[in-house]
Formats: C-alpha cells, sequence, structure tokens
C-alpha cells in the first residue's frame, strides 16, 4: 500500500555528526557506491531514483526509444516501467537540481517543473510516500536513512493532475499527447471488438447446440 505521508522535519548535524554518520554509511554499503567526505564538509554519494512516469516525456528525436508520436525534431513517449538511474551528487545539491539532472540525462525536453520528487519509506509493512520539496537536499536523507534502499528510496513522479502546471507544456507536446493517446484509444478500441466477437461466438455456438433438433 501506497500511502502519502507529511514531510518530516529536517535535522541538522554537526560536522563530527556527518563524518561520523558517513564512517557508518559506507561500512554498510554493498554496491561500492560509498559517500566521500570533503574538507570543507560538503560530502558527495549516490542516490538511485526511480522514474514511475503516466504521461509521456518528450526528447531529441534521435535520442528516443519505445512508443512515440514524431514532432519535427522532438519525440514523445513513454519510458519504460521500473526505470532506474544512479546520479552523483552533493551534499549541498537540492531536490530541484536532481529533478534537472535526471531530465539532462535522459536528455528530456520537458520543462523541469511538471516533476517531482518523492522518497518512499518503508515501516510497520505501510510504504509511505512523501512529496520532497525543491529546496530538500536528497544525499542528506540518504546519509541518515542510510544505503539500504528498503529504508529509503527516491521516485520521480509527474505532478498530480490537479498541480499540473499546464502552462509549461508547450502545443508541439500536447499534440504529440493527442497522437499517442488517439492511437491507444484505436487499439484498446479493437482488443475490445475482438473479445465481444468471440463472446458472441461462443453464446452463438452455445445457443446452436440448445436449439439443435434431436
Amino acid at each position: 500500500q501506497d500511502v502519502q505521508k507529511e514531510s518530516e522535519p529536517h535535522v541538522y548535524l554537526s560536522k563530527e555528526e556527518v563524518k561520523e554518520k558517513i564512517q557508518s554509511y559506507n561500512s554498510s554499503v554493498t554496491d561500492k557506491l560509498k559517500m566521500t567526505l570533503n574538507a570543507n564538509g560538503i560530502y558527495t554519494g549516490f542516490i538511485k531514483v526511480q522514474l514511475e512516469l503516466c504521461r509521456p516525456i518528450t526528447v531529441q528525436a534521435s535520442q528516443s526509444q519505445g512508443r512515440s508520436a514524431h514532432s519535427n525534431n522532438e519525440t514523445a513517449f513513454y519510458l519504460p516501467e521500473g526505470c532506474v538511474n544512479t546520479l552523483h551528487i552533493s551534499s549541498t545539491n537540492t531536490v530541484r537540481e536532481v529533478i534537472e539532472a535526471l531530465l539532462k540525462k535522459f536528455f528530456v525536453a520537458d520543462n523541469p517543473a511538471k516533476f517531482a520528487l518523492y522518497k518512499r519509506c518503508h515501516k510497520e509493512d505501510q510504504v509511505y510516500t512523501c512529496k520532497l520539496s525543491d529546496r530538500e537536499h536528497p544525499l542528506y536523507l540518504r546519509l541518515v536513512a542510510g544505503p539500504r534502499t528498503e529504508m529509503l528510496s527516491f521516485v520521480l513522479r509527474e505532478h498530480e493532475t490537479g498541480e499540473v502546471m499546464w502552462e509549461a507544456f508547450t502545443i508541439p507536446e500536447l499534440q504529440n499527447f493527442l497522437r499517442i493517446l488517439d492511437k491507444e484509444e484505436n487499439e484498446q478500441l479493437q482488443i475490445l471488438k475482438k473479445r465481444y466477437a468471440a463472446y458472441r461466438d461462443k453464446l452463438e455456438e452455445a445457443l446452436g447446440g440448445v436449439w439443435k433438433p434431436g
């Protein structure tokens, strides 16, 4: 169950506490994605972000893969489900900067304002998700939670329908979305027609057996 949860208050750590937590974090890492503490107190490390996007994204046509609708040099297409990307960031990077880096890595042309980063936590057999504010620092959250993704993971999603900034979409993007929706609607319609045709054939066959003279 995916339950929405309010953001938790930020707890600031002293330099010594950060150092101790990084040492503890690195001792628990199993995938070599360790954190590094610099002399200036800034630390760097890795986060993994799962992309759970329901709507198509717009990329340069030469970079696109999968189901798509073309418009000039750009393509709107759906990312595969469960796509996970690893980013190397610093403790100063904000949520907004992480979103921008992810989109840049995938050559996405969409406005970053269309997307939001969530943290997902597992507690007491419940899965909680919490939308992060643009000013939060994902690497700090990773450090505090530890390296285990079942304790904390990051998810990129579109803003909820009521939160979508429609002015951030361009006319070609909206036209591409409509083309994809029309195509999918037609595909679903054909599937339904075949299903009901097969059902009708079975009914007619059954009726023929019932009314067949003995």
